[in-house]
């Protein structure tokens, strides 16, 4: 038998047909497999086709909504899309604990990008660094001559950085360019702009520009989320003692911090989803944000007030947009982003923190309480029992009865959903 080949010259000129056609035949697919990939759902093919490269096919995660949310004194319904059992029930009701006053309270800072020009083969790196700085003006000025509509909106360039690091290829000078992106995510204005100045940096300096490209460790575009529960809102202050034991021991251990933060990141990324953000953008600069120290630290800490209240602070840097990109292109996306009524991309960040510190709540009032599997498993038996062969009432009948019984596997669902389908027939 010939071995295969995945070389398939102009794979990505072939209609979605074709190419579906091709991997058919490659993984023996069924037709009911086939029937499956081509249910685009809620997505125009069309749409998906020119999103990306070489589609075959949808994929669909459930579109959630979480409650009780209240932000900055205004409620809010946040669209949340994951696969992850018990995140959304979680979120809402940490959101029920902090709805006290005006809630969670968050505050964005200016919507700041980096766009990074990396210059080697400079000689005299430090002296040409300040030559730079002294051109200063001139650069910004030809930065701002890329994006006119960005600058008569009240964006643009704002200010030039320059570091000189060593690298084990030599010294490198590395040019930040500070823009003001506004509404946007800001990758493409940022790079064309840095592509643009790299010329005149690079007759400054004699040196070559090797790198021209937004840098994603977004610094200048912190935003911070804070609240309070009084102790009856969480369970009580021993409830209270034991979550700010939980934020001490995140503080204190990096291995635990990973995991804190990652459920900070399930309400963060949940939200990112829905409105069709650029989540590896964001997980990349809030990871390297926790490590700042030099040790991963938790994005979040969690304290107890005079009073006895819990009280919780977040801060991250948050790269999102409501303009361009594939947020206006998906149409799920939009529809994302009127059930939240954002106007501008700061309200989006605030609410995503504000989404982060009340997911991060939940997890540590169950880790310190019932124990996290408890509500996880409640939804992982009801998974079991759909995969075991259950529809309509039948899905909780078994749920309930594994849970009851501390027997969540799937042989025992599949025990189950044949022993009352017997009993029906």
């Amino acid at each position: 038998m010939a071995q295969r080949s995945s070389r398939i010259p102009g794979f990505y000129k072939l209609p979605i047909e074709e190419r579906l056609k091709i991997v058919k035949e490659w993984a023996n697919l069924s037709d009911e497999e086939v029937e499956l990939l081509r249910r685009f759902g809620n997505l125009d093919p069309k749409i998906a086709d020119a999103m990306i490269e070489n589609v075959i096919g949808g994929m669909t995660y459930p579109f959630a909504i979480a409650t009780n949310f209240r932000i900055n004194g205004r409620d809010y319904l946040v669209p949340m899309v994951i696969e992850e059992s018990s995140v959304v029930a979680a979120a809402s009701n940490a959101a029920k604990m902090l709805r006290g006053g005006d809630g969670i309270i968050a505050k964005a800072g200016p919507q700041y990008m980096i766009g990074q020009i990396h210059l080697v083969k400079v000689d005299s790196p430090h002296y040409k660094a300040f030559k730079i700085l002294e051109k200063k003006n001139e650069i910004i000025d030809h930065a701002n001559q890329q994006d006119p509509v960005l600058v008569k909106l009240g964006g643009g360039a704002r200010d030039v950085e320059v570091r000189v690091v060593e690298t084990r290829r030599g010294p490198a000078i590395v040019v930040h360019l500070i823009v003001d992106v506004l509404d946007a995510m800001g990758a493409n204005a940022v790079n064309t702009m840095a592509e643009a100045v790299a010329p005149i940096l690079e007759k400054i300096t004699g040196g070559e520009a090797r790198l021209r490209i937004i840098s994603n460790y977004a610094v200048y575009r912190l935003v911070r989320a804070w609240a309070k529960a009084p102790p009856e809102a969480v369970g009580g202050r021993e409830v209270v003692e034991k979550i700010v034991d939980a934020s001490a021991l995140a503080e204190a251990d990096p291995f635990r911090a990973v995991t804190h933060n990652k459920g900070i990141m399930n309400g963060i990324i949940a939200v990112a989803l829905a409105t069709a953000q650029d989540h590896r953008a964001i997980e990349a600069g809030i990871h390297a944000y926790a490590s700042r120290t030099g040790t991963y630290k938790p994005l979040s800490i969690w304290d107890m007030d005079s009073e006895g209240n819990l009280v919780g602070t977040l801060e991250i840097p948050l790269q999102i947009g409501i303009v361009g990109g594939a947020v206006k292109v998906h149409p799920i996306a939009r529809i994302a982003l009127k059930i939240l009524g954002v106007k501008k991309a700061s309200e989006l960040a605030e609410i995503m923190a504000a989404v982060g510190l009340a997911q991060n709540l939940a997890a540590l009032r169950a880790l310190v309480t019932e124990g996290i599997q408890r509500g996880h498993m409640k939804l992982h038996a009801k998974n079991l029992a759909i995969m075991a062969g259950a529809t309509g009432e039948l899905i909780d009948k078994v749920a309930e009865q594994m849970v009851r019984e501390g027997r969540i596997r799937f042989d025992y669902a599949k025990e189950l959903v044949e022993k009352y389908k017997k009993q029906t027939q």
